[in-house]
């Protein structure tokens, strides 16, 4: 059964409300024994690395989360910072992240190019935190966004995944610089946006995720 994270963090209702109107089945996991008979997980968050970490840490299921999607190949899509700490670790504290990843979380202005871009013709800063609409490109094609034809979806962070790995890379947004906005390896997804703010885009990509194969 599809199964989303409730460890204290993440629109964890809303996320609910649309797999019952799409007559997907979707359970609740705030602890190990809830992770039993999952077939897919959907890892939320929203504000700080650090904090995220830590009530993900005292809920007791990183290690059976682990074992799910490292050695059973369980697919998992992590949204916002639930994305975030799927990486290695995050300029935004000191704890570390799940290592899913080989990648770092970065502040926006930490950029490498951030620092240019008043140097650029027809380029300027765009206020932090990046919140709002704007279009995603695809780097490649993905099953996540199958059929979806607007790729236009919500954002609210100031910090972004900077892989090592960029084959990992799905799609990025245009924020004054290229920003990763979908990631990938494997059975691990991860967007940086927030799929239940945004509309029938986001809508048809939850249900993509539900209908991996």
């Amino acid at each position: 059964m599809l199964t989303i994270l409730d460890y204290g963090l993440g629109n964890v209702n809303s996320f609910i409300n649309i797999f019952n109107t799409l007559r997907i089945p979707i359970k609740k996991a705030s602890k190990e024994e809830d992770l039993y008979s999952t077939s897919k997980i959907i890892l939320p968050g929203v504000g700080s690395f650090d904090n995220a970490m830590y009530k993900l840490k005292n809920t007791g299921m990183i290690s059976k989360l682990n074992d799910l999607v490292l050695n059973e190949d369980v697919p998992v899509l992590g949204i916002c910072v639930g994305m975030q700490i799927m990486a290695t670790k995050s300029e935004e504290g000191s704890l570390k992240g799940l290592n899913w990843f080989n990648a770092e979380v970065k502040n926006i202005s930490s950029h490498n190019e951030w620092s240019n871009v008043n140097n650029q013709p027809n380029q300027k800063r765009l206020p932090l935190p990046h919140m709002g609409w704007n279009n995603i490109e695809l780097n490649k094609s993905s099953d996540l966004f199958d059929g979806i034809n607007d790729m236009n979806f919500y954002f609210l962070h100031s910090y972004f995944v900077d892989l090592e790995e960029e084959d990992k890379q799905l799609a990025f947004a245009n924020y004054s610089v290229k920003l990763n906005s979908a990631i990938q390896k494997n059975n691990i997804y991860g967007v940086q946006f927030h799929p239940e703010k945004s509309h029938h885009s986001g809508i048809k990509l939850l249900k993509n995720f539900a209908n991996l194969q």
